[in-house]
């Protein structure tokens, strides 16, 4: 095989495990409420860019910059949660819903357990919110917060010198 094969496929397999790093990440009170998928062809990629660029004028400049990171990627990962109930009580007076909290807390602990498998692996990669607000505007995934995480195996990083703001 060819290292260019070798690498996008290594980068695929590395997805899957980081699709099972959510999964298996622990959860409050044992409810999973997460959802992932991996977009690893070229036109799905695309897609998700030209999405995001769309969206900049009302987000910021900041999704363009993560457009093109999507389009040099090799896959993205997208992981979402569902707001859902963990029969928790909101005690009176209360500021924020326990369940709220938690669906979001359990989303960020499955997040940081992806992102750290591909850490483990070599791959590079980055969080991005841009990413997971395209992914909601293009249903990409049946999930009430969606973060997206770009992946790449090259000779050097393609996330770490990006500049923000565009000078």
């Amino acid at each position: 095989m060819e290292e260019k094969e070798v690498l996008k496929k290594s980068v695929v397999h590395v997805a899957e495990l980081m699709v099972l790093s959510a999964k298996t990440a622990p959860k409050a009170r044992g409810v999973d409420n997460i959802e992932s998928i991996i977009l690893t062809e070229q036109e799905e990629l695309e897609a998700l860019a030209e999405k995001m660029e769309e969206l900049a004028p009302l987000y910021g400049d900041f999704f363009k910059r993560d457009a093109e990171n999507v389009r040099k990627s090799d896959a993205v990962v997208l992981i979402g949660c569902r707001i859902v109930s963990l029969g928790l009580k909101k005690p009176e007076g209360a500021p924020i819903d326990p369940d709220l909290v938690n669906s979001i807390v359990n989303l960020g602990i499955a997040i940081g357990s992806a992102v750290k498998t591909a850490s483990l692996l070599n791959v590079d990669n980055r969080v991005m919110y841009s990413i997971g607000v395209a992914a909601k505007e293009l249903k990409l995934l049946n999930a009430d917060v969606v973060y997206g995480i770009p992946l790449s195996a090259r000779s050097k990083n393609i996330y770490f010198d990006r500049v923000w703001p565009p000078r």
